[in-house]
């Protein structure tokens, strides 16, 4: 599954800022691109257990055409981060991992 992002150039001075449109508050940064790419991932992963654990919905990707006539995001660069689809599993993360602790 990929999520449309919408990455504001960084330069020296400022890391490249990440924002994941269909993810109301999932934001990210990196130092270069590759990180800014790789953190993305990364914060949309953790968004969508969070949300899953507090028993919310996860809104699907949009279309990236369609977020790139945002004029908030005017001269941003677009991209699609891959995220791997069993995290939308809907059992709880923490339940998930209480099968991999030791009895007692």
């Amino acid at each position: 599954m990929r999520y449309p992002i919408a990455i504001e150039a960084g330069d020296d001075r400022n890391a490249f800022g990440v924002v994941v449109p269909d993810l109301p508050g999932c934001f990210s940064a990196g130092d270069t691109l590759d990180d800014a790419l790789t953190n993305a991932s990364e914060a949309i992963t953790l968004w969508i257990e969070t949300v899953l654990d507090d028993g919310g919905t996860v809104p699907p990707p949009g279309r990236i055409e369609t977020h790139r006539t945002n004029t908030d995001f005017n001269g941003w660069i677009w991209a699609l981060a891959e995220i791997d689809p069993a995290v939308l599993s809907e059992k709880p993360h923490w339940l998930s991992l209480a099968k991999h602790q030791p009895a007692e």
